[in-house]
């Protein structure tokens, strides 16, 4: 049977899911990655290796610096697995190792341009869901804070996608435009323990963490069944 949150998930391609996880749970982890990374730099900051990486780069170097215990099991918990059969009609089979995705704070303004829009599965839109991709956020994320954004409703059979492409190559009135074709640009900014969960045929991108702080997010994939 479907539920209101599963046609929204359909004709979205995203829901947010505002305190899925407890604030104690996100705290634990945070800890544990400030901690870490004090231990890594010293108490003297990112290193200039970091800093001198493009600003996309960035992420990914961060990231793999620091390793959380259980933090698979800490957010692909039974509740998720069971939300996600609920929104797309079918359970997941197989679901990738959760990765950090921890952006330097002032990388630079936050703009629109130059964005690595993509997806990160090749599938059939006519087709069902292929999976679902969570984003977990581990401390509050802020407005652009460095929080993954994404086009909603860009999975659907009816985008003419050359037209999308064409519309992305500018900044300069974008979301207006976006807009106009039925598409909604979401930064997925928010609580500690806010969970997005998103069709992973919709085109999506890092941003610029314009903020003073750290961005702490996670992210899983989850590959559903035939």
């Amino acid at each position: 049977m479907r539920t209101a949150g599963s046609d929204a998930f359909s004709s979205r391609g995203y829901v947010r899911l505002e305190g899925f996880y407890p604030k104690a749970r996100m705290r634990s982890i945070k800890r544990t990655l400030h901690d870490q990374l004090e231990r890594l730099h010293a108490g003297r900051g990112l290193p200039a290796s970091i800093r001198a990486l493009p600003v996309f780069q960035q992420i990914g170097a961060l990231s793999k610096r620091v390793n959380v215990a259980r933090l698979h099991a800490s957010l692909v918990t039974q509740e998720l697995h069971d939300t996600v059969a609920d929104l797309a009609g079918r359970r997941p089979v197989r679901v990738q190792e959760t990765q950090l995705l921890l952006s330097p704070p002032m990388q630079g303004a936050w703009t629109l341009r130059g964005l690595n829009w993509h997806v990160d599965i090749a599938a059939d839109v006519q087709g069902p869901v292929p999976g679902v991709q969570a984003f977990f956020l581990i401390d509050d994320v802020a407005p652009h804070g460095g929080a993954t954004l994404a086009l909603a409703g860009s999975h659907r059979r009816d985008i003419d996608g050359s037209a999308l492409r064409r519309t992305l190559r500018t900044s300069v009135g974008l979301e207006l435009a976006l807009g106009e074709m039925g598409i909604e640009l979401v930064e997925m900014s928010g609580r500690a323990g806010d969970v997005f969960l998103m069709d992973m045929r919709v085109l999506h991108t890092p941003s610029i963490n314009a903020a003073k702080t750290l961005r702490m997010m996670a992210t899983a994939r989850c590959f559903l069944s035939a």
